[in-house]
């Protein structure tokens, strides 16, 4: 069996063939209301037919789903990006394969996956010949139907299985709900500390902009309503100091005043949330005269 996935048709021993749904078309966007795959869908048929001699099946074990190497997974507006997802399996007769790919929303109504781009994964065998760490690789372009909306950002399934090295098909497992993954939209910002030069005790103006990823758009956006802090750092020095937090307005741009003392590099820094990366600007570096 190969159902045609959304936005790929992947094959192989746990082939995501199961988004069962007519592939959209280059201008259209993928519609809501997908299903995850049960097992005998992820398998093959061979996974629904009755097997030929009564048996225990061999049921593999999942250790661990690192996605990214552990890190959020990051996109801009144009360039495609590109993680692998490893999962660490173990079996009595060891791993033949193993599988994972991303989905968003819920079980009942999917509106987002990622999926590898080869059929099987890559496998390294441990040394007890039991354990396997299997790897795929996906890669996200922002101008495909891979992430259609910004609605998208944040937190995403991870869906994985092994398949035993029995020769049986029906020895696996698979889990809709294996991990978590964090999918985020790039964030840049700006700072400009003026006049400069400036005499010592006069004010100094610090403006920047705090802006990210618009997926639908294909542009970066200000980012509103954001606690960013202003940070300075005196010339000679290595380390900075929070001097006060300001809040981005409508349109992501910050400003706001200081007394300037002596000679040092203003930056402004925004921690994250979850669906934005942290930022930092380079140092703005303001000569107090």
């Amino acid at each position: 069996m190969r159902i045609r996935a959304t936005v790929a048709a992947v094959t192989g021993a746990l082939a995501l063939s199961a988004f069962a749904v007519p592939a959209v078309q280059a201008d259209e966007k993928p519609d809501a209301g997908l299903s995850v795959p049960s097992g005998a869908e992820i398998f093959g048929d061979a996974a629904g037919a009755p097997a030929a001699k009564a048996r225990t099946a061999e049921v593999p074990v999942i250790k661990k789903v690192v996605v990214n190497g552990g890190k959020d997974i990051v996109v801009g507006t144009t360039a495609k990006k590109k993680f692998t997802v490893a999962v660490t399996a173990s079996s009595p007769s060891g791993i033949a394969d193993a599988y994972a790919f991303l989905w968003h929303g819920h079980i009942d109504e999917v509106d987002g996956v990622l999926v590898p781009v080869q059929d099987r994964g890559n496998c390294k065998v441990s040394s007890d010949r039991t354990t396997s760490t299997c790897t795929v690789s996906i890669t996200v372009d922002p101008r495909s139907d891979d992430l259609y909306t910004s609605s998208l950002a944040g937190t995403w399934n991870v869906a994985a299985g092994a398949l035993a090295a029995t020769g049986s098909e029906t020895d696996f497992i698979w889990r809709e709900h294996q991990a978590k993954a964090r999918v985020q939209r790039a964030s840049q910002i700006t700072v400009n500390a003026s006049p400069e030069p400036v005499k010592k005790g006069k004010t100094l103006t610090v403006t920047g902009k705090l802006s990210r990823a618009n997926w639908d758009t294909h542009t970066y956006k200000g980012y509103s309503g954001q606690p960013v802090k202003l940070q300075f750092r005196k010339k000679g020095s290595s380390t900075y100091t929070t001097v006060k937090t300001v809040k981005t307005n409508s349109t992501g741009n910050l400003k706001t005043t200081v007394k300037a003392s002596v000679d040092g590099y203003w930056r402004y820094s925004f921690a994250g949330t979850s669906t934005t990366p942290a930022a930092t600007a380079a140092g703005d570096f303001v000569d107090v005269k």
